[in-house]
């Protein structure tokens, strides 16, 4: 009776894994933690479906598991690479293994630091204020001396670069460095204009924080190729290691897809290459995602339904 019990487990074990494969998705788009990079990889998602009658599956990964992932096969698009934000490892993966492509066209993106409009009332107006504890002293909200400063997500590579140049610039000795998952950094911000308190945080764009508040970019020296030192992330010390005194260089977000995978679906591929979203359009994505909370399925079903001969020009030859 044991061993019919072991059979019958075995065989719906097997039946199991057979369901599983009957219904593996044709690809996988890995989906960053941001709002338009949700946006976007759903967006893909629908629009293949349309074009190509493939069906794929959005994985929410990291960064670098979905870029161990396109080197592995276990991906096939990222929908969002940041650069300079992720160089060293497009260095690694494309130009070196030559596992993974990077869509030529980007949409363009600044980062750097921004304050609300009591932090520039206060007197926060460019980086180097962020040096006085005089000055910073009004950003501080849980009464220890020191003020706070949102850095960005634990997982984002961003996170490390303002950490790296917080120490650079000074800041790092006054204030607390905070590093917590968007949603909580934007709630943040939210809460502090709508109750007044100065608030300094990182800050990117396209995002629709900048359609909510009126929001202030600090000024700070200009980007200097020759002072902005960066070590790969691959390094353990590479924070410690890194310098960056200056502005963020020239920033842009690309799609990014398997070197594997396009000589499958080449159409595909070229169907990558034409994608033109606008920066404005992302705006519009990270509102409706992270304001009105929509889906970010369902956003990405209306979106390619309004878009539609713009999507079937991407698919054209």
């Amino acid at each position: 009776m044991k061993n019919r019990l072991i059979s019958v487990a075995f065989a719906a074990a097997l039946a199991s894994v057979g369901a599983v494969s009957a219904d593996a998705a044709d690809l996988v788009i890995s989906m960053p933690n941001w709002p338009s990079g949700q946006a976007t990889a759903n967006i893909l998602k629908v629009a293949i479906a349309k074009e190509y009658k493939l069906d794929a599956e959005v994985r929410e990964l990291g960064t670098l598991t979905a870029f161990n992932g396109l080197e592995s096969g276990d991906v096939d698009i990222n929908p969002e690479v940041w650069r300079p934000n992720l160089d060293s490892l497009i260095e690694k993966y494309v130009n070196e293994k030559h596992v993974v492509e990077v869509a030529a066209r980007g949409i363009d993106a600044w980062q750097g630091l921004c304050a609300t409009p009591d932090a520039v009332a206060a007197g926060i107006k460019d980086i180097s204020d962020l040096s006085d504890p005089a000055k910073t002293a009004v950003l501080d909200t849980d009464g220890d001396g020191r003020g706070e400063l949102w850095i960005g997500a634990p997982t984002w590579l961003s996170t490390g670069i303002e950490r790296v140049r917080a120490n650079s610039y000074g800041y790092a000795k006054n204030l607390t460095l905070i590093e917590a998952e968007e949603d909580v950094g934007m709630a943040a911000v939210d809460a502090a204009v709508a109750t007044g308190r100065p608030m300094v945080f990182a800050c990117y764009a396209p995002h629709h924080v900048f359609e909510l508040h009126n929001i202030v970019r600090l000024t700070e020296p200009p980007y200097d190729a020759s002072k902005w030192k960066i070590a790969p992330a691959s390094d353990p010390t590479w924070i410690s290691d890194s310098s960056a005194p200056v502005a963020w260089p020239a920033t842009s977000f690309h799609i990014a897809y398997a070197t594997a995978f396009a000589k499958k679906h080449a159409d595909v591929a070229s169907f990558l290459e034409k994608v033109d979203f606008t920066p404005e359009e992302i705006t519009h994505m990270t509102y409706a995602l992270q304001v009105d909370r929509q889906p970010p399925l369902e956003f990405a079903k209306q979106w390619v339904d309004s878009h539609a001969s713009r999507v079937d020009g991407w698919a054209k030859p």
